[in-house]
């Protein structure tokens, strides 16, 4: 038995009674279901590309590629992928198809782990920060709005004290959409109408926080993508103006994606880091799509770490992002 082979039992050996420790939950079973579509569509596929195979060969790995990519996981991701696979089959020399799954896997969940360190699992914000600011960004349609609600939401339940900002000033719907769900999750919002400087908003929600000693403040911003500079100069100054408020304001920017538009949300994705600084992100609507590589794309070539899932309509199916988990529900 080679050194590899010792190490592949062993490790999963490892990795099986972790999974099944940490996994069972509810939400584990929401993120299962929120995947159903995208593991059904990828697996229909691989099926039929090792049907009559023995071992893991280059017709194999080509017919892998195709699906990888077809599964929205990005062409240069998809390489990375095989790469990793083709070096494990040249260090064993003989891999076997009822192996491959399990090789996925584990080289997914490696990349992965190269922009998503940990194995976060509760919404929480770091201690030493007070309030933590997060702006939020991304386009209309995405779920962005409703994100924020959600998040609001979760962090109310965790036992923060939550404040929003509704500095999506461009449409009265986005204004009107979140004091809904302030409203119902039973947070204090600020707001202006619509049209007036976001970040005059942005300054007057911190300055309300401070006050109040909220523990997070939740600023919804750019909704639209019209003109990259425009752009650029209004997410600038909304920083700026915070920064007044609180000196390292904004402490996260977090872009929401669209995890069902596939490729468009690669763009979208490319569009925001350019005009911005984006440090996490969250992918919504994966419950709706069969796209969800897209995850592991975006995350791998943007090299911004996932920090949140959509996986569901309900208030309770935003989560945490946690590397192993999805992978475990993506090939379960």
């Amino acid at each position: 038995m080679s050194y590899f082979t010792l190490y592949f039992i062993l490790n999963t050996i490892y990795k099986m009674s972790f999974f099944k420790r940490i996994f069972s939950s509810e939400k584990k079973e929401t993120l299962d279901k929120g995947l159903e579509k995208s593991k059904t569509n990828f697996f229909s596929k691989l099926t039929k590309a090792v049907a009559g195979k023995s071992k893991v060969d280059d017709e194999v790995l080509d017919n892998l590629e195709e699906i990888l990519v077809a599964s929205d996981v990005g062409v240069n991701t998809t390489l990375k992928i095989i790469t990793r696979i083709e070096n494990r089959v040249a260090s064993d020399k003989y891999l076997g198809i009822e192996e491959l799954n399990q090789i996925l896997r584990e080289e997914i969940a490696a990349l992965l782990s190269e922009t998503n360190s940990g194995e976060a699992t509760e919404f929480v914000i770091p201690t030493q920060t007070k309030p933590y600011v997060l702006m939020v960004v991304g386009v209309n349609g995405v779920g962005k709005t409703t994100t924020i609600g959600k998040l609001a939401y979760q962090f109310k339940k965790a036992g923060y004290k939550v404040v929003l900002g509704a500095a999506d000033t461009f449409r009265a719907a986005a204004i009107d959409q979140l004091q809904i769900w302030a409203d119902r999750v039973g947070v204090p919002i600020v707001r202006q109408n619509m049209g007036s400087d976001p970040a005059s908003v942005a300054f007057d929600t911190l300055q309300s926080a401070v006050a109040q000693d909220a523990d997070i403040v939740i600023i919804d911003t750019a909704g639209r993508l019209h003109n990259k500079v425009n752009l650029m100069n209004e997410l600038t100054k909304v920083k700026r103006v915070m920064q007044k408020v609180v000196a390292d304001a904004p402490h996260d920017v977090l872009l929401v994606l669209d995890g069902s538009t596939g490729q468009n949300a690669f763009e979208q994705a490319k569009q925001f880091t350019a005009a911005t600084e984006v440090t996490c992100l969250a992918v919504t609507k994966l419950d709706g799509t069969a796209k969800g590589g897209v995850v592991i794309g975006i995350s791998d070539q943007f090299q911004i770490p996932v920090k949140y899932i959509g996986v569901g309509e309900g208030i309770e199916d935003l989560q945490v992002f946690n590397k192993y988990e999805f992978v475990d529900s993506f090939f379960k």
